[in-house]
């Protein structure tokens, strides 16, 4: 089943989060980069996005996991894809700013 993203978003790269870093409500989502677009007014994505899977195959729900790469209409990274490490934090590589991120979760 498709998952209905807005439209210029750029989802790139996916993966499941097998993880145990971050919080157990994260486990078995798909981690989405959405690269962002470039040909809309009001830009859109430059973030990771979170889907959660009823009964693991549909597409019910989606939410904002990791965002700040678009401050207004300013861009100052583009995520590409993303990775789960052995530790459960994620790398994220961007090639706007060409570099690569290592997000963790740390309980407060």
């Amino acid at each position: 089943m498709a998952f209905p993203f807005e439209a210029h978003v750029a989802g790139l790269g996916m993966t499941f989060y097998t993880g145990k870093m971050f919080p157990e409500k994260y486990r078995g989502r798909i981690i989405v980069a959405q690269h962002g677009s470039w040909n809309r007014t009001k830009k859109i994505g430059y973030r990771l996005m979170t889907v959660t899977l009823k009964d693991n195959t549909e597409p019910v729900a989606y939410e904002p996991l990791v965002e700040g790469w678009l401050n207004g209409e300013s861009v100052w990274g583009r995520p590409v894809d993303v990775l789960v490490m052995p530790d459960g934090s994620l790398l994220v590589s961007d090639d706007y700013a060409g570099a690569i991120y290592r997000i963790s979760y740390k309980t407060p």
